[in-house]
């Protein structure tokens, strides 16, 4: 026991010992006791407390997200299931819009031509092989149309119904090769023929044949549609001339004609069901 009163670790605990009693008798005698006492304590508390605010927040984020993951999940749902309603409803909404405006555009053609039956309809295809820009349209039988029923927008002729389905029908565009139209110039009252040709075709532009050499047509004209034969009314626009030729044997002129719109873009179309004078398929074919 002696030995340890004279040991070196005696000493250096005498010294700790004094040390702190001297540092207490002076935070006594200043009044910084507990300020010390505090600041000690908090030192040492400190990570205890923080270690202990993480996992009670990583707790409630755990039973948050548990409970309420389910609820979210439904309301999500739900809202994906109105907008895919929303959409829904702004389609028809477009589609009715469309045909009202694309009825607006065609009273001024059945104030003057009280004996057409009209049948709106939309493009909802292309034949993508086809260079002459056919197209299929969303009325068909169902709906009273029939073969070789002219199909125009405001602006003018535009096609042909080639084919009718219950529910759609093809038509063939005034730019293809094999579709005919007898047509006159608006101004001189000279007869042609109108019909595509392929190099135009890919320009949106038909030809307008057998005219006279020694008449008066001339670009700027309008061409329109003779009535003869029954396929298609007097009176359609089918474009205007851009450019006269000479054909191959140097007989007659033919006309490059611009049609009244861009046939291989449009979107809206108006079947022309009846007219006066028209004649029934067996007789056009």
């Amino acid at each position: 026991m002696g030995d340890f009163f004279k040991s070196v670790q005696f000493k250096i605990l005498a010294l700790l010992l004094a040390l702190v009693f001297a540092f207490a008798l002076r935070s006594a005698q200043t009044g910084t006791a507990i300020p010390m006492i505090s600041k000690l304590t908090g030192a040492l508390l400190t990570p205890a407390q923080s270690a202990a605010t993480t996992t009670v927040n990583s707790t409630r984020q755990f039973f948050t997200e548990y409970f309420s993951g389910p609820r979210l999940a439904d309301e999500n749902e739900q809202l994906r299931s109105e907008l895919d309603a929303l959409r829904n409803q702004l389609v028809e909404y477009d589609r009715i819009k469309a045909e009202n405006e694309q009825l607006k555009n065609y009273l001024d053609i059945k104030d003057k031509n009280p004996d057409f039956d009209f049948e709106p309809a939309m493009v909802i295809g292309r034949d993508a092989s086809d260079r002459f820009y056919s197209f299929t349209i969303d009325k068909g039988s169902h709906d009273g149309v029939a073969e070789n029923d002219p199909v125009i927008t405001e602006a003018g002729l535009v096609g042909i119904v080639s084919e009718v389905g219950i529910s759609h029908s093809k038509v063939l565009t005034i730019l293809d090769a094999t579709v005919n139209v007898g047509v006159m110039d608006s101004r001189t009252r000279e007869i042609g023929a109108a019909n595509g040709e392929l190099s135009l075709a890919e320009e949106g532009l038909l030809k307008v044949n057998y005219l006279p050499r020694d008449g008066q047509a001339q670009p700027g004209d309008i061409i329109v549609t003779t009535g003869i034969g029954g396929l298609y009314p007097r009176g359609l626009i089918v474009g205007t001339i851009k450019e006269l030729l000479s054909d191959s044997r140097k007989l007659s002129l033919y006309a490059v004609t611009e049609p009244p719109t861009d046939i291989r873009t449009v979107q809206n179309v108006l079947i022309i069901k009846y007219f006066d004078g028209q004649a029934s398929a067996e007789q056009g074919e």
